[in-house]
């Protein structure tokens, strides 16, 4: 018996933003930066597990800023805040809660 290793699931659209907060946010007339930090914080923290928060935000940025532009948009808030969360998720290391944490120091 060959054990293969899984292939990753392709990120799409559901799992990038699985309760729709920043499809929302592009559609609130006159939202500031500040509330746009906000949602993306919430978006962050409800992405699945294994889902990455860099490769995530890239996805919404190449689905959502077009369509803003495109409405005359492009100085929309949530695409500054989703191009700083593509960068800056990819330099900050993940929390490892519990056993995870406690055990990667020793390895």
């Amino acid at each position: 018996m060959t054990s293969e290793p899984l292939s990753p699931t392709p990120l799409t659209l559901e799992l990038a933003d699985p309760k729709r907060l920043i499809f929302e946010s592009f559609r609130i007339e006159g939202i500031t930066p500040e509330e746009c930090r906000s949602i993306f914080v919430d978006w962050a923290l409800s992405l699945p597990e294994g889902v990455d928060a860099a490769d995530a935000a890239r996805l919404l940025l190449e689905t959502h800023a077009p369509k803003a532009q495109a409405a005359g948009e492009a100085g929309h808030p949530m695409v500054k805040v989703l191009v700083e969360g593509a960068t800056a998720a990819r330099t900050t290391p993940r929390r490892k809660g519990g056993r995870a944490g406690r055990f990667a120091e020793m390895e």
